[in-house]
C-alpha cells in the first residue's frame, strides 16, 4: 500500500520567483521612460525677473556637458544657424544654460543668434535671495 505525503503548506518559492522577474521587468523598464526636460542647473542671479514663457518660442538648452539642444533635440551649433534661418527673426528664443557648462559654448550660442539676426532672446536663470547690505 502506498502512503501519500499530504500537503500541509504550500510552496510559495515559484510565486517569488515570478515577482522578482517582474520587478526586474519593471525596473529596468522605467529607467527608459523620459521626462521630457533636459536636466539643468541654472545659474542664479540677482534682480532677475520671472520669464513666462510666450506660446510660440523656440528654447535653446545648454548642458553640463557644452551640447546643445534645440526644443529639445541634440543638435551642434551648425544645426542650430540652419534651423534659427528658418524662422522668424522676431520669434522668442529662450536661453538655458547649465551652470557648469562653458561659457565659451554660450558665447558661440549667441554669436549664431545675433548672426541670424534674432534679438528676442531671453536668458532663464534662477531666483537669488537678496542679501542684506
Amino acid at each position: 500500500m502506498k502512503h501519500f505525503k499530504r500537503m500541509d503548506s504550500i510552496n510559495i518559492v515559484p510565486f517569488i520567483d515570478i515577482m522578482l522577474v517582474l520587478l526586474v521587468i519593471v525596473l529596468t523598464s522605467a529607467t527608459f521612460i523620459v521626462q521630457g526636460k533636459i536636466p539643468i542647473a541654472l545659474p542664479q542671479a540677482q534682480g532677475s525677473e520671472k520669464i513666462t514663457k510666450p506660446l510660440k518660442s523656440i528654447e535653446i538648452t545648454i548642458n553640463a556637458q557644452g551640447q546643445y539642444y534645440f526644443d529639445k533635440t541634440l543638435m551642434n551649433l551648425e544645426s542650430i544657424q540652419q534651423e534659427l534661418s528658418k524662422i522668424p527673426q522676431d520669434t522668442p528664443i529662450l536661453l538655458r544654460g547649465d551652470q557648469k557648462s562653458y561659457f565659451e559654448s554660450f558665447v558661440a550660442l549667441v554669436g549664431a543668434l545675433n548672426s541670424s539676426g534674432h534679438n528676442n532672446v531671453e536668458v532663464q536663470v534662477e531666483q537669488r535671495e537678496a542679501k542684506g547690505l
